[in-house]
């Protein structure tokens, strides 16, 4: 669930209107059941969020919608900063896949999430449900490897909690993690703020996770050279916010649902469409490759260490370069400008000249992926 708010120069907390909702027909919550695509990251599980978890628990600091909730402290001076909040399960099946398992992506996925608000990440919190009869020597390792992301990230992991269930009553090991960071003054990032005119970046080519996670399913085992791209991406953010004060206007990472799907909840947000160059987003050759042997589409399929940013058309060169400069972003690449569309529609100019329409995700293409 995504979540975010902003504080005035006040301290106080604005309350903001609720986005619009374009949904065919509202939840059946008498009959209906959850299914796979309540998790994907599209229309489904967005739905779901607006009309059960948010309608319970509607309140100025979720309405947002963005990666984590900037919060109002009794007593915490906002002109010293303002404490963000984030928190993230993690279910990917297999644990483990190249370039990655489950525990340094818990670590990354958070991480991730604290940034995306602008935040400097400080501290993180674990929480662990294991399947009774799992593997002591996988549970070392996937601890090690949280270990390892969170001191590689500088954010240490200092509470935490931990569950078993009985045999068959879950699936190895889920993990939730919760973040906590401090933004800094002078820093308002939201996806509310696109406009008109503004331009999107992308910090490097999509589909790596997704890609790398499938390559070792049993039902769709192939070969492949691509590793997950998983990583803690506030040192990057924290190089784009130096390169351009106040210029970065929206930051997300496009997990669950890809690329498409998260350029699709931004423009709902800010009440504005979006323009793509399809030759423009970067696609590496054995991603393309696979999802054309699957069937699917890289601009749905998740990422682990990839960010979108909109960011004001005057400091776009300067992010740009600053993101090229960076481990996390050389291959950044501009992909296309925000425009006026009452509809909200994000739309690409394909390589043969014309235009599409790129939807939110329908269904569930890539379950258990994150």
């Amino acid at each position: 669930m995504r979540s975010d708010s902003e504080l005035s120069g006040t301290g106080e907390l604005p309350v903001p209107k609720p986005a619009k909702k374009n949904y065919i027909r509202p939840l059946d919550i008498k009959h209906g059941r959850i299914d796979m695509s309540h998790g994907a990251g599209g229309k489904a599980a967005a739905q779901l969020i607006d009309e059960l978890f948010l309608a319970a628990f509607d309140n100025a600091f979720l309405r947002q919608g963005d990666d984590g909730a900037v919060l109002a402290l009794p007593g915490f001076d906002p002109a010293q900063g303002r404490i963000v909040m984030a928190t993230d399960g993690h279910v990917v099946s297999p644990l483990f896949f190249p370039g990655g398992d489950v525990g340094c992506l818990s670590v990354h996925g958070t991480v991730n999430d604290v940034a995306m608000c602008g935040a400097k990440p400080l501290y993180l919190s674990a929480s662990f449900i294991i399947e009774e009869g799992f593997a002591l020597i996988d549970l070392q390792r996937i601890v090690q490897s949280m270990a390892a992301a969170a001191r590689e990230a500088g954010v240490p992991i200092v509470t935490g909690d931990t569950k078993v269930v009985e045999q068959g009553k879950g699936d190895g090991v889920f993990i939730s993690t919760t973040g906590v960071g401090v933004v800094a003054p002078g820093v308002h990032i939201s996806g509310r703020n696109a406009r008109a005119g503004d331009v999107v970046l992308l910090s490097g080519s999509i589909g790596d996770h997704g890609v790398a996670v499938l390559s070792k399913r049993e039902s769709l085992a192939f070969g492949t050279t691509i590793e997950s791209d998983t990583a803690s991406l506030h040192t990057l953010v924290a190089a784009m916010l130096v390169a351009a004060p106040g210029a970065v206007r929206v930051l997300r990472d496009p997990t669950r649902g890809g690329l498409a799907t998260t350029l699709n909840e931004v423009a709902r947000q800010s009440g504005v469409g979006m323009l793509l160059q399809e030759e423009a987003i970067p696609v590496k050759p054995e991603v393309d490759a696979a999802c054309e042997l699957l069937g699917l589409d890289p601009l749905y399929v998740a990422n682990e260490g990839k960010l979108i940013a909109v960011i004001s058309p005057e400091s776009a060169e300067a992010v740009l370069a600053a993101m090229r400069a960076h481990p996390l972003g050389a291959d950044a690449a501009r992909i296309g400008e925000v425009t006026v569309d009452p509809h909200h529609f994000v739309q690409m100019a394909t390589s043969f000249g014309g235009r599409r329409v790129v939807d939110w995700l329908t269904g569930e293409q890539l379950p258990r992926i994150c």
